[in-house]
């Protein structure tokens, strides 16, 4: 069935025609594997020059002006991977989710001229059937299962197509409890829990959430890549 995502003040959604789509790790893992395999094919590099390749070096920017989504970033990653925050002004697009993210990641990989990771965040109303609503629209609608889907994508630099990692968690809307002060926390209850985002502590909503699950793969990936982080230090 289709879906739809309701923007907020705090946390930017995409509203879309059509519902996003994720693709499974296992999907991640297979295009990594084709990319790797094409590279190695083609290259004549030595094992030391190949290590150098992965370096980045310029650290990786992460580009956000949400207070609220820079702090749990921070709290998911902790030291895994390496990054500042900027704010920087991208247009509005429209499209798939996963396409939308990507175009924002390339247009701000060449204002930065190095490695850059954007955000994009999704409620989707099952019921809604893939038309653009609020939350107030599903009242009139019995189903009121949902699901929030978060999309990173990540650049290397301007050249550099962006690798998407998306991350889903599936839950109902529910009337609004717990704080007000992150976007639509208050309203999504996951499933097999009885409180909403906003209710939940804060590690445990980071355990489950949908922003930590595209955070985990990414992680995969870096971990596989062997990437050697730059810092503003170094």
């Amino acid at each position: 069935m289709g879906a739809t995502a309701a923007p907020s003040p705090n946390e930017r959604a995409n509203v879309t025609a059509r519902p996003g789509r994720c693709k499974s790790a296992h999907e991640y893992a297979r295009a990594w594997r084709r990319r790797r395999s094409s590279r190695e094919a083609t290259s004549s590099r030595t094992g030391a020059m190949a290590t150098e390749a992965r370096a980045l070096l310029r650290p990786v920017t992460f580009v956000t002006g949400n207070a609220k989504k820079l702090e749990e970033v921070r709290a998911i990653l902790g030291n895994s991977i390496p990054f500042r925050s900027l704010k920087l002004d991208l247009p509005e697009l429209q499209g798939e989710p996963e396409e939308i993210s990507k175009e924002k990641a390339r247009l701000a990989a060449m204002q930065i001229n190095g490695p850059v990771l954007v955000e994009d965040t999704c409620l989707c109303f099952n019921a809604l059937n893939g038309l653009p609503g609020l939350n107030n629209i599903l009242k009139a609608y019995e189903d009121k299962s949902a699901y929030a889907m978060c999309i990173f994508s990540l650049s290397l630099g301007p050249s550099i197509e962006p690798i998407t990692f998306c991350g889903k968690t599936h839950g109902k809307i529910v009337p609004p409890r717990g704080p007000t002060d992150f976007g639509w926390d208050p309203i999504f209850q996951p499933d097999g829990y009885e409180q909403t985002y906003a209710e939940m502590p804060k590690d445990e909503k980071n355990q489950i959430s949908h922003r930590s699950k595209a955070l985990a793969m990414m992680r995969s990936h870096f971990a596989a890549a062997g990437y050697v982080f730059q810092t503003d230090d170094q």
